[in-house]
């Protein structure tokens, strides 16, 4: 007997980079919401509402073969969904267009071309994540990240945990996010959103459903959380929705990176980036993504 489920086959583009999906999804080498061999990556998640295992296969080229747990009379739902999760909704042509003989960034978009970012598997994930990777290295974070799936996530039968949804942050109690290493400040800001999500205060999942995401009521939406700040907000906003124009100029490797493409003898401060990104709205996001992705002596990790 079939088991049920729904299947497709999604057309990639030409330029697709495969590695970057399965790298992002293969942060945690304890692997306890996805999991990632050869070609294929699992995922463990919620969809809509219902505990769900999501099965991605590149073993074509050219192709995408998916399959999602949940049986959906049609595939136009899933379609949609994977297009945001592997960024092909994202103008990155337009960077290219617009900045393709810049002076500045014009090798790093012949050195990463077709860079997308990668989607995490719900808003609310990467808001989650946002959150905990706030001035802590990507290492401490997936370390606290499992430890708060571990304990509040949703079990599958093949033994991987989906991501908990807000109202099961809510059913956490203080003290039992801090005991998943996180600071008092940040499990009260875990605490904070997903009350506001729960409420409809942050409609999150609506907002991801509108095309294009309204970045303006998102990033204010997310601003009126105490703990949630400009780069937290950017980073939501380019992981949970794939808006490319937030300025991730607060971010440490960003910086370091943008130094280095520039020859410049220290680090520059926040001012300074902020300033540089700004002539590739609306596309500054993107351009961090690729400083994030340009050869260094040391590798910059996947946040």
């Amino acid at each position: 007997m079939t088991e049920p489920g729904t299947t497709l086959t999604l057309s990639l583009p030409a330029d697709f980079r495969h590695a970057d999906v399965l790298r992002f999804y293969a942060r945690d080498r304890e692997q306890v919401s996805e999991r990632t061999a050869d070609q294929r990556i699992e995922k463990a998640l919620h969809w809509q509402g219902q505990p769900a295992l999501l099965q991605l296969d590149f073993s074509e080229p050219s192709n995408l073969q998916a399959r999602l747990s949940v049986a959906e009379p049609s595939t136009t739902a899933l379609a949609h969904y994977l297009r945001s999760l592997l960024g092909l909704n994202q103008d990155i042509d337009g960077l290219h267009a617009t900045h393709g003989d810049h002076p500045e960034i014009a090798r790093l978009l012949q050195q990463t071309p077709g860079l997308r970012m990668p989607q995490s598997a719900s808003p609310f994930e990467a808001a989650c994540w946002a959150v905990i990777g706030q001035m802590i290295s990507v290492e401490a974070a997936i370390s606290v990240r499992r430890r708060v799936i571990r304990a509040l996530g949703t079990p599958l039968d093949n033994g991987l945990l989906c991501h908990p949804q807000a109202s099961q942050l809510l059913n956490a109690s203080h003290e039992a996010l801090r005991s998943c290493g996180l600071s008092a400040n940040k499990a009260a800001t875990l605490l904070r959103m997903a009350e506001a999500v729960e409420s409809n205060q942050l409609p999150l999942d609506t907002w991801a459903a509108t095309s294009p995401p309204p970045a303006a009521a998102i990033a204010h939406g997310l601003a009126g959380i105490k703990g949630i700040g400009p780069w937290t907000q950017s980073y939501i906003l380019l992981r949970g929705y794939g808006v490319l124009n937030g300025s991730m100029h607060g971010d440490i490797v960003v910086r370091k990176r943008l130094g280095a493409l520039l020859k410049l003898p220290d680090t520059p401060d926040q001012p300074f980036t902020e300033q540089w990104l700004a002539q590739f709205g609306p596309w500054k996001a993107l351009v961090a993504a690729h400083l994030w992705a340009m050869p260094a002596d040391a590798p910059a990790k996947d946040y």
